[in-house]
């Protein structure tokens, strides 16, 4: 049997070697050469014709007037959130990777997605994690029924696909990439090498026949997937599970999709069947105490193409420290000190001597600048220790210049707040609705000072 080729070259100068080493002796450079496959004869045949690789078509020139351009029917995953972080439902063909930390629960949405989807159509779960009896006991003690699901216990990718071009499933689960690896790249599965070529063969075979292939990608410490960043760009769709482990809700979040928004986001809990999608994740977030305190305050962000409500704190105290402390969970610190200085200098407000500790509630990761105005008006009640309206809802964009920037989506978001009883409304005075929202009362404000004192 012949053996399979590789080659070391170096990213920088292009230099050939016979065997991987720490520094490239053409250019000097350190840590630059990678391991690349040498395509063997049967991997890619002569005379023109791919038909030998994994099933792949003979490629065709075609210009733009020839091509189908009748959309691809989508077909659901059971699960609306599902379903809306991937822009709809899953699109034939399309290669989709899911991250996130471990027991977050990716295994068990995919593993109840299959058996749902096992029910109307051919589907091939391949576990390289666990074995076929980790599974099945998963699949029991779930309640989830097992007599159609198909499942393959398999780590080379080849094979792999060729027993995927025998069974056609119509969708594949690979739990987890990292543990997949090719037989003619001589590096240990996980490595750059392996994850990297064994993602691009996958995603080829997904896009020539039309088979819709869902990869789990590990992350590392700080949230990010792990792998090379070309990981990232082979596939169609990124989406994230995040959650704590002493919570209950799980959001799955896309950060990169070609068939739908990015930045949705889809909320589950964890129970003991499973996980349950949440229709209304705003009254989740909103579950309040009776009791009303300072530094809390509702307020309306965007997520993708649809409003969310949700609550934030802060906790405004004198520091016994000589560097008083700036703690955020759910936002960005740096946004944070900027708005501490936007409130002294256009608020009259010194917190220099406070330490200074904001929550979002929930769990929610916030993003977009239009928390700043709320986030302003939790830290002054807290510091003036006066409660504001329970009814009361809050969003805009502050500048550097103390002036309150619109925000997108402004009916939507108010509307939303409508919705779920709130009866107030302090926004930019360019989100202010031509016709009013019957039941609520809105002041719309051009500056932090006019918001400041409609506030307090």
């Amino acid at each position: 049997m012949a053996k399979k080729k590789t080659a070391f070259v170096c990213s920088d100068c292009g230099a050939e070697f016979a065997r991987w080493q720490g520094q490239c002796s053409e250019c000097k450079a350190w840590n630059t050469v990678t391991e690349f496959r040498v395509p063997s004869e049967k991997s890619v045949p002569q005379g023109g014709s791919t038909s030998g690789y994994a099933g792949l078509v003979e490629a065709k020139v075609q210009t733009l007037d020839e091509v189908n351009l009748e959309q691809l029917p989508r077909f659901s995953t059971g699960f609306k959130e599902f379903d809306r972080v991937l822009g709809g439902g899953v699109v034939p063909g399309s290669a989709i990777l899911i991250g996130g930390s471990p027991g977050a629960g990716k295994s068990t949405v995919l593993l109840q997605t299959m058996c749902r989807l096992a029910e109307t159509m051919n589907t091939l779960y391949v576990t390289g994690e666990e074995s076929l009896q980790q599974v099945a006991m998963r699949a029991t003690r779930l309640g989830l029924p097992t007599n159609k699901l198909k499942t393959l216990a398999e780590t080379n990718v080849e094979t792999i696909c060729q027993l995927a071009l025998r069974e056609k499933p119509s969708i594949m689960v690979i739990d987890s990439i990292q543990v997949m690896h090719m037989s003619d790249i001589q590096s240990a599965p996980g490595s750059v090498s392996q994850v990297r070529e064994s993602a691009a063969y996958l995603t080829r075979f997904a896009k020539t026949n039309q088979v819709a292939i869902i990869m789990v990608g590990h992350v590392t410490k700080d949230g990010t997937l792990a792998g090379p960043k070309v990981l990232e760009h082979c596939i169609d769709c990124s989406i994230l599970l995040e959650g704590s482990a002493d919570s209950r809700f799980r959001t799955l979040r896309g950060n990169k999709n070609r068939f739908g928004a990015v930045n949705e986001l889809g909320v589950f809990a964890m129970t003991s069947q499973g996980l349950k999608e949440v229709n209304n994740p705003s009254a989740i977030f909103l579950n309040r105490g009776e009791a009303q305190t300072p530094g809390s305050l509702v307020m309306v962000i965007w997520e993708g193409t649809r409003p969310l409500l949700v609550e934030v704190q802060a906790l405004v105290d004198y520091s016994q420290l000589a560097n008083p402390r700036r703690v955020t969970v759910g936002l960005e610190q740096n946004r944070l000190a900027m708005l501490l200085a936007v409130l002294h200098r256009h608020g009259g407000l010194q917190v220099s001597d406070q330490d200074v500790f904001v929550n979002v509630v929930g769990g929610v990761k916030v993003t977009e600048t239009s928390a700043d105005l709320a986030l302003i008006a939790a830290l002054v009640s807290s510091f003036k220790n006066q409660t504001l309206d329970r009814q009361l809802v809050v969003f805009g964009e502050v500048g550097l210049g103390g002036e309150i920037r619109p925000v997108p989506s402004g009916q939507e978001r108010l509307r939303e707040a409508s919705k779920h009883g709130f009866t107030r409304a302090i926004v930019p005075k360019a989100n202010k609705p031509k016709e009013n929202i019957e039941g609520m009362e809105i002041v719309a404000v051009s500056s932090l000072s006019e918001a400041l004192e409609a506030l307090f």
